[in-house]
């Protein structure tokens, strides 16, 4: 249905684009003789000029690839009808731009296909990280698995939620119990860390967006992890309200825990 290794191409391409525009310091950053353009939406959220850029230049390759497929990104105004039909693609351009702008290496652009309401192949390209030179790509295609560089990825399979692995800067003393590593602003790498054994638990409680997780919760899947909201819930794409109140995902042995203790949270937070 799909040319994979032109899809592949066209991700790492879009990477490419954002890497010239992005500040960092890395070894594969390029300079730069202007500052970037940078402002904010009306929630808060930043973004700037290279999310717009790489929206524009993957609706154009994307569409080109399947013009049968409907759009779905964070950075394109939803309107009537693009979305109608069974596929979409679904992508964010620059998730984790607060890192981007700061020049630090947590962001990734996420590019997913969805047929009726499930993800059927996602990819997430870091083209900042990595120790080869050409970033990390993460792919991953419904009950194919999931692999990073060709590599094929193992989920965590811890069994005790106590000292259970969480990609957050800091805990509050109701999670003491649990260990924080390192915590990329890329809700999708943070996704993707718990499909590559790095985590063992990614969990938030607000608000998000379908084209956030949705290339990286497959990944997740595909490795082995458990994937829900934040009530255990199973997730759905494509819906007329492209949001869901949190996601977890975890080694599949401690999520029913996890569940049980984030839930009556959730349900405050949220006022379900």
């Amino acid at each position: 249905m799909i040319d994979r290794e032109r899809l592949e191409q066209i991700v790492r391409a879009a990477g490419a684009l954002a890497l010239k525009a992005w500040p960092g310091q890395g070894p594969w950053a390029s300079p730069r003789e202007n500052p970037l353009k940078t402002w904010y939406k009306s929630d808060g959220q930043p973004v700037c000029e290279a999310d717009m850029a790489v929206d524009a230049f993957l609706r154009a390759e994307l569409g080109a690839l399947l013009p049968q497929a409907g759009w779905l990104s964070e950075e394109t105004v939803d309107s009537p009808g693009q979305r109608d039909g069974d596929l979409i693609w679904l992508v964010d351009p620059i998730d984790g731009t607060r890192d981007f702008v700061a020049g630090r290496d947590g962001w990734a652009v996420s590019v997913a296909l969805i047929s009726c309401g499930r993800p059927l192949i996602g990819l997430l390209h870091a083209p900042a990280r990595g120790n080869g030179g050409g970033g990390e790509l993460w792919l991953a295609e419904e009950g194919r698995g999931a692999t990073r560089d060709g590599r094929r990825l193992r989920a965590s399979t811890r069994a005790d939620l106590a000292g259970a692995r969480v990609p957050a800067r800091l805990l509050g003393p109701e999670d003491a119990d649990l260990t924080p590593v390192s915590q990329p602003n890329s809700i999708a790498l943070r996704i993707a860390m718990v499909a590559a054994d790095e985590a063992d638990l990614l969990a938030t409680l607000r608000w998000g967006y379908e084209w956030d997780i949705g290339a990286a919760c497959l990944i997740a899947r595909e490795a082995g992890a458990a994937v829900s909201d934040a009530f255990g819930q199973a997730l759905g794409y494509n819906k007329p309200d492209p949001r869901a109140f949190g996601v977890l995902v975890s080694a599949p042995a401690i999520h029913a825990a996890a569940v049980a203790r984030l839930g009556p949270r959730a349900r405050h937070i949220a006022g379900a």
